[in-house]
């Protein structure tokens, strides 16, 4: 998963900047992120304006294929 969080810091409240984060969650609750911003609402001073979510619905290993033949140049 990966969270875009907009956010205004107190010292230039009309600039609003990025913070991107990621990390393994499970969709669709995403309790990790709940925790995350939880913390950052209790203990960061900057106001998020939004957050954007990126994600897999199922953790898992890399798709790979199997090739089939072998290409040879000259």
């Amino acid at each position: 998963m990966t969270a875009e969080i907009s956010y205004y810091m107190p010292d230039h409240p009309d600039l609003i900047q990025l913070f991107v984060w990621q990390d393994y969650d499970l969709a669709p609750r995403f309790p990790i992120l709940h925790r995350f911003l939880d913390h950052w609402r209790t203990d960061i001073d900057a106001a998020i304006h939004s957050v954007r979510i990126a994600h897999q619905h199922l953790i898992r290993p890399a798709e790979w294929r199997a090739v089939d033949g072998v290409i040879t140049i000259n």
